[in-house]
């Protein structure tokens, strides 16, 4: 018996999911952050140097908890765009335009980030959750058909605030 198409129900709730994501994360509201992911989630960022990995529950506290004792994250904003969701039954995978703007004291604001997600959801339980969260920059791969660009990913140096410790 083939999965059933995802219904206009679920597609509102998975973009409710991208929004809390996005609310939890710039509020450092870390236990709703949590609740975003799968126990077994994973979020990917390869946007630095080296590319950024965390596993599991605890893991993914760790990040939420790092970015709200960043001195200079509040005022961030995440903005998702462009949602694309492809699947079937309870799962699918999601594609959306981000980009994050520090919005402290007077405007103009600046964007401090432009990209793009890759997202595998599950639904388990009547909830839309993460199980992995890919995060890039707005070039390489997704840019490969453009004369000139090669497909290869330019890393930007990290900020010091930005190095994370993993428990």
């Amino acid at each position: 018996m083939a999965a059933t198409p995802l219904t206009a129900k679920d597609r509102i709730a998975i973009g409710d999911l991208l929004a809390r994501y996005a609310w939890a994360l710039d509020t450092g509201d870390v236990d709703a952050f949590v609740a975003c992911f799968t126990r077994t989630a994973v979020v990917i960022e390869e946007v630095f140097e080296e590319p950024d990995r965390w596993e599991g529950a605890a893991s993914i506290r760790a990040l939420a908890e790092h970015f709200r004792n960043v001195p200079n994250f509040p005022g961030r904003q995440h903005h998702v765009s462009q949602l694309l969701v492809e699947g079937r039954g309870s799962k699918c995978s999601a594609r959306s335009f981000v980009f994050v703007t520090e919005c402290r004291g007077e405007p103009p604001y600046i964007v401090r980030f432009a990209g793009y997600y890759e997202d595998q959801l599950v639904k388990s339980s009547g909830r839309w959750l993460f199980q992995q969260r890919l995060i890039r920059l707005w070039d390489g791969a997704v840019l490969s058909r453009f004369p000139g660009h090669t497909g290869k990913r330019t890393a930007r140096k990290r900020p010091p605030e930005l190095a994370v410790r993993k428990p």
